[in-house]
């Protein structure tokens, strides 16, 4: 049973890990584009969900991919790059390769374009709109973060498990402490049992002492008697014994 109940603990823990770990990069995913200006990332790495097959065979709509921070000067045609751009009078992110690069005095211009679009993007990029360069992808993971950020799949998936978990914990915590009072109260009971058999040993040792005490006076007394009685013996014999010699004295005068 003890077997039992750890395993299912340690299910319950693991599948927590999950769901916090769902959650973060959910969480990151989310943060990562929120802001127009900058890009989170962890130690230089960002996932991104793709939206569209413009990129198609290399990802898809519903795939997560990964980009790394990089340096632009290090960039060269052929890369895959996300960079800030703006579509239909939007500023957001694209992820596209890099088909042609211009430089003049030191100042780079990178032409884009879709592996599955005809033409090019109509707005050529420089170094400030680059975010990163793209390392690889999750097959349809974006899916899973497209409905995480749906209000019905974060609470679905993120917070009715943490509210689960909450009251599984408020009901352990609940349980332990019962326990620990019932054997802090069986402690207690025990302690208490040991000092009443202990006070019990020592009043019957000292009944038994005084039990001792009285007979060994009684035995002080009869043998104080026997001396008495033996002294009036003797004193009784001594007696008639002179009386006996003073008859025999009478008679002889």
């Amino acid at each position: 049973m003890k077997v039992v109940k750890k395993a299912a603990t340690i299910l319950v823990s693991v599948i927590l890990w999950a769901v916090i770990l769902v959650a973060a990069l959910f969480t990151f995913t989310t943060m990562a584009t929120k802001d127009s200006n900058n890009v989170a990332n962890i130690g230089g790495y960002t996932p991104l969900t793709v939206q569209t097959d413009s990129m198609a065979p290399t990802f898809y709509s519903g795939d997560m991919i990964i980009i790394k921070r990089v340096d632009p000067a290090s960039l060269k045609v052929g890369d895959i790059i996300t960079f800030h751009t703006i579509i239909e009078n939007q500023y957001v992110l694209n992820t596209h390769r890099i088909a042609e690069i211009d430089e003049d005095y030191g100042y780079r211009r990178y032409t884009t374009k879709g592996d599955n679009n005809m033409v090019s993007d109509q707005h050529i990029i420089s170094n400030g709109d680059i975010v990163g360069k793209y390392v690889g992808k999750v097959g349809k993971l974006g899916k899973l973060m497209d409905f995480l950020s749906s209000s019905v799949g974060f609470l679905v998936v993120i917070v009715l498990p943490l509210l689960l978990f909450f009251i599984y914990q408020i009901y352990h915590l609940i349980t332990v402490s019962m326990k620990l009072k019932k054997a802090t109260a069986l402690e207690m009971a025990e302690e208490q049992a040991k000092i009443l058999s202990s006070a019990g040993a020592d009043e019957d040792a000292e009944k038994m002492k005084a039990e001792a005490e009285k007979a060994k006076a009684e035995a002080q007394a009869a043998l104080e008697e026997a001396k008495r009685l033996k002294a009036e013996a003797e004193a009784q014999l001594a007696k008639a014994k002179e009386e006996d010699k003073e008859d025999k004295e009478d008679k002889e005068d």
